[in-house]
């Protein structure tokens, strides 16, 4: 970890923790706030009603505006329930710039006898101009083929997003009702920020942002108001790193027709690099899915 890389938590109000922050010298938010929905976070009752929401929402939204850099962006989880009100205030009274609405797709999440079961989460991604950070070669996944006109480097991941839940028979999973996956985050951290640079989660929970900016070298700020949250983070900031908590699942997928072997050796250590980087623990599945697809080769 870089010796001047400064992870900051800090057990406030999200409020007057924003407003503690210098004007536009964030280059990124990503946080993912209470959905309004009576959730169990310690402390807070998470059930206001629906305007009492929405001026919450405003007030903190309006300090991550004064906060972030002209180039910053900001990325907001949040539940179908208020969705459509946050875009209008990000849209149309705040003035951020639209970039993407983001599908987190899971295999498992609550069970209906009566309509349908949910299945995802949604994100939405504005910048504060158009001139913004976005590293796509850092967030590429494979290519399916192996294709003198592909790029080998990969492709484009798309707004629909695979991630399993951190199920309760994680090693990584900790006691918060909403923790996030870790490679969900290390997307974003990656696409839309620098080495050396700050972001910022108003809601840290149970500490995700945190331990993913601290393996990407990125400067971080959280904040959150429930004690037991902010002790719970640093503990996993002072945990062993082998690796994201979580993958998307293409990213150690094996490009067929990788038949010359010379090209072969040449990807298989690329593929490693490139896309396994922060995934040491992924490694021995992709070699052991290149020796089951080239078996004879």
């Amino acid at each position: 970890m870089d010796k001047e890389l400064k992870i900051e938590l800090n057990c406030t109000d999200v409020i007057d923790g924003l407003k503690n922050i210098k004007s536009e010298t964030v280059d990124l938010i990503v946080t993912d706030p209470p959905y309004n929905l009576s959730k169990n976070y310690g402390i807070n009752s998470d059930h206001l009603n629906f305007e009492q929401y929405l001026e919450f929402s405003k007030q903190w939204l309006l300090e991550a505006k004064r906060i972030l850099k002209p180039t910053g962006t900001i990325y907001v989880f949040m539940g179908m329930k208020y969705i459509s009100y946050i875009y209008q205030l990000l849209d149309k009274e705040l003035g951020f710039l639209f970039n993407s609405w983001i599908t987190w797709y899971y295999t498992q999440g609550i069970g209906k006898t009566k309509g349908f079961s949910p299945r995802h989460d949604d994100i939405l991604m504005f910048t504060k101009s158009s001139n913004f950070t976005f590293n796509l070669d850092d967030i590429r996944i494979p290519q399916k083929f192996y294709r003198s006109v592909n790029n080998m480097r990969g492709a484009n991941p798309g707004n629909v997003w695979e991630f399993s839940h951190v199920h309760y028979c994680n090693q990584n999973r900790q006691s918060h009702p909403t923790q996030k996956p870790e490679g969900l985050i290390e997307r974003m951290v990656l696409a839309s920020s620098n080495i050396g640079d700050l972001v910022v989660d108003p809601f840290v929970g149970s500490g995700t942002s945190a331990r993913v900016c601290q393996q990407l070298n990125r400067n971080f700020i959280g904040f959150d108001n429930n004690s037991d949250y902010i002790t719970m983070a640093h503990e996993r900031l002072e945990q062993p790193f082998t690796g994201f908590d979580s993958i998307d699942t293409r990213m150690y997928r094996v490009p067929n027709d990788l038949n010359n072997i010379e090209y072969r050796k040449d990807y298989i250590k690329n593929h490693i690099q490139w896309f396994l980087h922060n995934h040491e623990n992924m490694v021995e599945q992709f070699l052991s899915d290149v020796k089951t697809k080239y078996p004879k080769k």
